[in-house]
């Protein structure tokens, strides 16, 4: 089951609690933003990975229809979620990820942009792995303005919700110079490809566009350490 909660807005720094048992809400008293928290991802699917590789393809052409909640957790877990729990190590800011990143510093910053999908209030939500969760970072349906920003590609409206990937360089160039910056963009190329195999096995469909104007930044409320990096809008295709 989906819970949500929206957070409490306090004058003053609050203290973050949890519940104990699983399935209880999640309250941060320092800001106020609307948080859900996903199901847990399914890591045992009906769909071999040999076949996942030979039927992927590019879908640009989207059915206007719902997905489910279950759906964006398994997408968002693909590309980016934890696999292999640390939480005694916090420069992995909670654990080893379905992607490899060099020195495991972990750069990316994953979006969900939602439209239409059942039991999620439309807004950019950003992806909180360690929690497997999503934070409201823009209220409202984006997608028409994030379509503007990726040079008018009419698939990004018509999709039900995008994956958006946004980086913080500085993670990785601090410990590896400019190159860090190659690392970085190798390990969005595996990231995207896990999305395009989850959406595959899915029965979903996805195409990564590499160009959005600077725009995206304002649109998604994007800190200034984040640079936009990549867009993926994911749906039923026709």
């Amino acid at each position: 089951m989906l819970i949500f909660v929206l957070f409490a807005l306090t004058a003053c720094g609050g203290i973050a609690a949890t519940g104990e048992a699983a399935g209880e809400a999640l309250i941060d008293e320092e800001e106020s933003s609307l948080t859900y928290i996903l199901p847990p991802p399914n890591t045992d699917g009906e769909l071999s990975v040999e076949s996942a590789l030979e039927n992927r393809r590019s879908q640009r052409d989207f059915r206007d229809k719902a997905l489910s909640v279950d759906q964006l957790s398994q997408i968002l877990w693909a590309a980016y979620g934890i696999t292999s729990p640390r939480p005694d190590t916090p420069g992995l800011r909670g654990g080893l990820r379905t992607a490899p990143s060099a020195g495991a510093l972990y750069p990316l910053e994953v979006y969900a942009i939602v439209g239409n999908v059942d039991g999620i209030e439309p807004g950019a939500y950003k992806y909180i792995s360690e929690e497997h969760k999503i934070v409201m970072a823009a209220s409202g349906d984006v997608r028409d303005s994030l379509a503007d920003a990726a040079f008018s590609q009419s698939m990004v409206s018509e999709a039900p919700a995008a994956i958006f990937y946004s980086a913080i360089f500085s993670r990785t160039t601090e410990r590896y110079g400019e190159r860090g910056r190659h690392f970085v963009y190798i390990e969005l190329g595996h990231s995207a490809q896990n999305v395009y195999l989850q959406a595959e096995a899915l029965k979903l469909g996805t195409c990564a566009i590499g160009t959005v104007t600077e725009s995206v930044k304002e649109i998604l409320n994007l800190p200034e350490d984040e640079d936009p990096l990549y867009l993926m809008p994911i749906g039923y295709f026709e």
